[in-house]
């Protein structure tokens, strides 16, 4: 029997999660730090938020929407807090800008044997559905993300030996979280995935072998881990990988197009439809494209998430037209390059800018496509 599973993109204007957190719900989260509302006072903030947010995504004209994480700390916190064995250290990467500006983050670390006790996603899922008109989509973050930023170090001998045990663990992880997903109705699954774009910069590949690893050895265990994750993935979910070179506070971890792994990853991942940041010089061209196998598709991240600049929608249109000569337009959307708040603090834009770049990106789609 043929895979069910439809070809991608479903949807020609996607967005990739995140979205920034009203007021409301940024003091609501600090007077809950402070003891001066309850957690369930909190709870009702928190849900409120999330309708008003997918109100504004289908306002916008989008035909998928999320909860914008907004039950979130970080695009990956709510895993590492679910799941029997994880924890956090300082990562061994930095943010930076174009200014030198460098900003250190907190990564996870596994301290003991990986399990999951509880659901991970599953009550996000069942109140965005609850809320949503159209399609809701949920994110993960991906296996790989579990590792790359403390490399060895961010595994405790006393519990692994092996990498490929951790991710051994990991996979029966979302194998159990993607099978609960999927009673609950979940059709639509997009795991966030920077490692893998981030050993596209020789600086980076520097790095991991300055500390013991072989750069293409880990995109092949990356690869395999990430394949490991989803493949009992029940016929009918959909499932989007987004590439990201790291986003906080407007910053990134990484540069440099996709070439370096673009061969293996798009022909090896068994997913659906990639998520591909394309908002600067720093995420090279769209030579890379020419891997990308039928039928998977690819979402052009060409709206910039770090800036409160509107792109025009003539570049635009010249960007999708420019990658149509590569992979065919049928097989291409439009999404910003990446979610507006992967962590609580948000990108420097407003939520008005934010609305105008989702807007935006619609339009586009419309124009280009006939459809969002």
């Amino acid at each position: 029997m043929s895979d069910p599973r439809p070809s991608m993109p479903l949807f020609r204007a996607e967005h990739v999660g995140s979205l920034l957190r009203p007021r409301t719900l940024t003091q609501a989260h600090r007077a809950l730090e402070k003891g001066e509302i309850s957690a369930d006072d909190y709870r009702a903030v928190v849900e409120q938020s999330i309708r008003e947010a997918v109100a504004m995504q289908e306002a916008a004209g989008l035909e998928v929407v999320t909860d914008g994480e907004f039950r979130r700390g970080s695009y990956w916190g709510h895993f590492v807090e679910a799941v029997e064995g994880m924890g956090t250290k300082p990562a061994l990467f930095d943010f930076h800008d174009a200014d030198g500006h460098v900003q250190p983050f907190i990564a996870p670390h596994v301290e003991g044997k990986i399990s999951r006790t509880r659901s991970i996603s599953g009550a996000e899922y069942r109140f965005l559905r609850a809320a949503a008109i159209k399609t809701p989509k949920l994110t993960l973050p991906s296996p790989p993300t579990m590792h790359f930023w403390r490399g060895p170090a961010g595994i405790a001998r006393e519990a692994y030996v092996e990498l490929g045990e951790v991710f051994t663990d990991l996979a029966r992880v979302y194998a159990q979280e993607i099978a609960d997903l999927a009673a609950a109705g979940c059709r639509y699954v997009q795991i966030d995935e920077v490692p893998l774009a981030m050993l596209c910069d020789p600086g980076v590949r520097e790095v991991v072998r300055g500390r013991g690893e072989d750069p293409e050895a880990l995109v092949g265990i990356y690869i395999d881990a990430i394949n490991d994750a989803v493949k009992d993935r029940p016929a009918g979910m959909t499932v989007g990988l987004h590439m990201c070179r790291g986003n906080f506070k407007g910053k990134w971890l990484a540069e440099g197009g996709y070439e370096s792994v673009a061969e293996r990853a798009f022909a090896e991942l068994k997913i659906d439809v990639f998520f591909l940041e394309y908002d600067s010089p720093r995420a090279g061209d769209f030579a890379p494209l020419r891997f990308v196998p039928a039928p998977k598709g690819v979402v052009l991240g060409l709206v910039s998430s770090k800036t409160p600049d509107l792109e025009a929608k003539d570049m635009l249109i010249r960007r999708i037209e420019a990658a149509s000569r590569v992979l065919p337009l049928d097989r291409l959307a439009i999404s910003p390059q990446c979610g507006f708040a992967s962590a609580v603090s948000g990108n420097p834009l407003t939520i008005d800018d934010e609305r105008r770049k989702l807007e935006r990106i619609v339009e586009v789609a419309r124009e280009v496509w006939g459809r969002a």
